[in-house]
């Protein structure tokens, strides 16, 4: 692996030993059993949460995207947003971020969005894309605001089916028009698997799932 690309790996360290990333049979929202379960609530502490940023700040740097200002949909998206941008500033890059309401304030400053400014290209931190909901609202807010959505960032892509062939990072990618980032994907928690022999017995359920709801990497 590229040593750039070195987070990956070691993001699907963090996430297991942190029980974030767990192997077994769970069901999914679209009634699947899948082998692996991922819930970025539980990086629920300081020290996590500070770790998780840098790992998002580490998967924005090595693509090289261009971007103003970072947006985290509500609720999830609000502290993966906020840690990224300290995760920055502490790399010597001040980003501002915003975030959004879901319902509008009708006293005070008002609105839906709290923050900095949504100008120029806005750039979406969110933890897993499933039925591309919250990207969707941030989008039409982001344009309704005269910005432009620079992309997605997201901590794991599932890189398996939606309701068609493509996956739902692959159907933001082709009806936004917008690159979606993540920190790792399927192929890395596979790869980090094979290279593990406490684990190695997972692989081929994970396996077998991919084999049955996979997509292909675009």
């Amino acid at each position: 692996m590229d040593e750039k690309q070195k987070f990956r790996g070691e993001f699907v360290a963090f996430a297991i030993e942190k029980g974030v990333l767990l192997f077994g049979e769970f069901t999914t929202k679209a009634g699947r059993q899948s082998p692996y379960f991922f819930n970025a609530g539980l990086f629920n502490d300081g020290a996590s949460l500070r770790r998780l940023g840098q790992f998002y700040a580490q998967a924005l740097n090595a693509s090289g995207l261009a971007y103003d200002v970072l947006f985290g949909p509500a609720y999830k998206g609000i502290p993966l947003a906020s840690a990224t941008a300290v995760a920055l500033a502490e790399i010597g890059r001040n980003v501002p971020f915003a975030f959004n309401r879901k319902e509008a304030k009708d006293h005070g400053e008002g609105g839906t969005v709290i923050g900095a400014p949504l100008r120029g290209r806005i750039l979406i931190i969110d933890d897993v894309i499933s039925a591309g909901t919250s990207v969707r609202e941030s989008v039409e807010l982001i344009r309704a605001a005269e910005a432009e959505p620079a992309g997605v960032v997201i901590a794991v892509d599932r890189q398996e089916r939606g309701k068609g062939d493509l996956s739902a990072a692959q159907e933001v990618r082709q009806l936004f028009g917008i690159p979606v980032l993540s920190i790792c994907a399927l192929d890395d928690i596979e790869a980090y698997l094979s290279g593990r022999e406490d684990l190695a017995h997972h692989l081929q359920t994970v396996r077998a799932y991919r084999q049955r709801y996979g997509v292909h990497s675009p």
